[in-house]
């Protein structure tokens, strides 16, 4: 009797103190969860070291499929795709997936610019250093300004660019940029009204914790917020020299990067082909994925 209380208290003080640490760290533990997801559904994560920089990525699908590259946005990750690449690869595709260097679980050296121009030089980079000579080439809003930025310099490696709710256009944003590392809860609430047109409520705890790393990571976001707002890089002359397909998928009520920033670029790129998800946001890889995935697949497969 005396054991079998011993191991019940044991294990009473163990869930309690899971419970706490959920409460104080449910950011840490929301991405433990997804790191064993991704484990047990067979998701391959590795780091490579490109140009000096650990650079960690994720993949999935059969390794002798075509490949497809996906690049995340702003404070994004790898696993932002999530909900996309399970359709990429059950159509026969070998998905890879980096977190640019900053985010993540790749390094977040002090002594990078985080600009948009670099981060395409790491990406090129990560292309060679797999041996990735032909790719079907993705990113979404920094990350689609970075595949653009990619895909004018290997042409002849990216057969098919794939721009979600993408940035790159010289366009002064309507909206805060300071939100992008917000402070407060009422500027995490501001944020997500921007992502989504019907965030949900956002617990007090969680809250905390969230405005807690994006303190941590705030002076990242602030580099590569500056340099982009500079306008260099900007693909707006870019976009009509790519000689390759190019697929714009957009979220209607994208606030973000708002849906005649997708029109425009469809006018400057007469080769691209557009498409507006109705009911989502600027999350709409991720969060309207149903409708997304096979558009993508589709396109792909032409």
């Amino acid at each position: 009797m005396k054991v079998h209380r011993k191991i019940l208290v044991s294990a009473a003080l163990l869930a309690a103190l899971a419970v706490l640490g959920f409460w104080a760290r449910p950011v840490s533990y929301y991405n433990a969860a997804l790191h064993l997801r991704e484990h047990f559904s067979c998701i391959e994560s590795h780091t490579v070291t490109v140009e000096g920089l650990h650079v960690h990525y994720l993949a999935e699908g059969p390794k002798s499929g075509p490949v497809v590259v996906l690049v995340h946005g702003l404070g994004g990750s790898a696993e932002d795709w999530r909900n996309l690449a399970p359709s990429l690869a059950q159509s026969g595709y070998r998905v890879y997936m980096p977190d640019l260097p900053g985010y993540g679980r790749s390094e977040q050296p002090r002594n990078f610019s985080y600009s948009v121009q670099d981060e395409a030089e790491v990406m090129m980079g990560f292309l060679q250093t797999l041996g990735l000579k032909q790719v079907q080439l993705g990113g979404w809003s920094m990350g689609g300004w970075i595949a653009q930025l990619v895909a004018a310099e290997n042409a002849q490696r990216v057969q098919r660019l794939m721009l979600f709710d993408s940035a790159g256009l010289f366009v002064k944003p309507e909206w805060d940029t300071r939100l992008f590392s917000p402070t407060t809860p009422a500027e995490l609430d501001q944020l997500n009204l921007l992502l989504m047109p019907h965030p949900p409520r956002v617990p007090a705890y969680i809250a905390r914790d969230i405005l807690r790393v994006s303190r941590n990571n705030a002076w990242v976001i602030h580099r590569a917020v500056a340099a982009m707002l500079t306008g260099q890089n900007a693909t707006d002359t870019l976009l009509p020299k790519l000689p390759m397909p190019v697929l714009l998928v957009w979220g209607a009520e994208d606030r973000i990067t708002p849906p005649s920033l997708g029109e425009t670029m469809h006018q400057l790129a007469p080769q691209s082909e557009l498409d507006l998800i109705p009911g989502c946001g600027h999350l709409a890889p991720g969060q309207c994925s149903a409708q997304v995935g096979p558009k993508v697949v589709e396109f792909l497969k032409r």
